[in-house]
């Protein structure tokens, strides 16, 4: 499951990876900017830390047990989702597609038209 989720965010626009604490976790950018944090060495289960809007976040966290607030992060803006297989991966790829789309729009304008 971890190289699929990895191998999405990477197809995202302008995605690059980079190791900026060493060798885990492994952290997805745009325009330097981090919009996932994959933890493949956490005991049984891998994690991914994705931005979110903070009602969206508390609402996902309400309904799913595998999601939990932000790992090392701002608890309000970044849920942290368990991959257990306990949700779909569809449903992982859409958190990814917002945590993105977040990024994406604090971004400058002229370096958002870049990316899109």
């Amino acid at each position: 499951m971890t190289h699929n989720i990895i191998e999405y965010c990477l197809k995202k626009n302008g995605a690059t990876k980079d190791y900026p604490f060493g060798f885990d976790p492994l952290v997805i950018k745009i325009a330097g900017k981090m919009f996932a944090l994959i933890f493949e060495n956490k005991g049984n289960s891998a994690y991914i830390n994705l931005k979110c809007d903070p009602v969206i976040a508390g609402n996902l966290r309400e309904q799913h047990e595998s999601v939990r607030p932000g790992y090392h992060m701002n608890k309000k803006h970044w849920n942290t989702i368990v991959l257990d297989g306990s949700l779909p991966e569809s449903d992982i790829y859409l958190m990814i597609d917002h945590s993105y789309d977040r990024v994406v729009q604090n971004l400058p304008k002229s370096l958002r038209q870049t990316i899109y």
